[in-house]
């Protein structure tokens, strides 16, 4: 099951990635996230990051993709079950760009976790979203 959002920000993408990648202060721009731990000391293919949400047991996040300026994937496995997320800017003019969120849960237990999750899921990369776009922008938060 594969939830996505896309937003266009009117900032340049790599000002926006850099919102995006400093995953450790995604709390003061999404009601979303409550905190962000990198632990193995930066966000690069292979480290892991320790998520805490509002409503989801806490997760570690381990990255299995990151191109640089572009997109970083990560997943978060339990018996039974898959998440992957992925984080995306693309260019669409130079001072603009799209942010891409997905999330996907698979597996037998993920494909039932999805469904029970789709509305909170939904909500969380709307406001993921608006906090990226608010961020990058430079306005104030609310």
């Amino acid at each position: 099951m594969e939830q996505l959002v896309e937003i266009d920000v009117d900032a340049p993408a790599a000002q926006v990635w850099a919102v995006l990648h400093d995953v450790e202060r995604w709390p003061e721009w999404t009601a979303s996230v409550r905190s962000v731990t990198l632990l193995d000391g930066g966000l690069r293919t292979g480290s892991r990051a320790r998520v805490d949400q509002p409503r989801i047991p806490t997760t570690v996040w381990t990255v299995t993709a990151l191109t640089e300026g572009h997109d970083f994937t990560w997943e978060a496995t339990r018996p039974g079950s898959r998440t992957t997320a992925r984080h995306l800017v693309e260019p669409t003019g130079p001072r603009s760009c799209r942010v891409v969120l997905s999330i996907v849960q698979e597996g037998p237990v993920g494909s039932i976790v999805g469904r029970a999750y789709r509305s909170l899921t939904e909500r969380y990369l709307a406001l993921e979203s608006a906090g990226i776009k608010t961020r990058a922008e430079g306005r104030p938060a609310g």
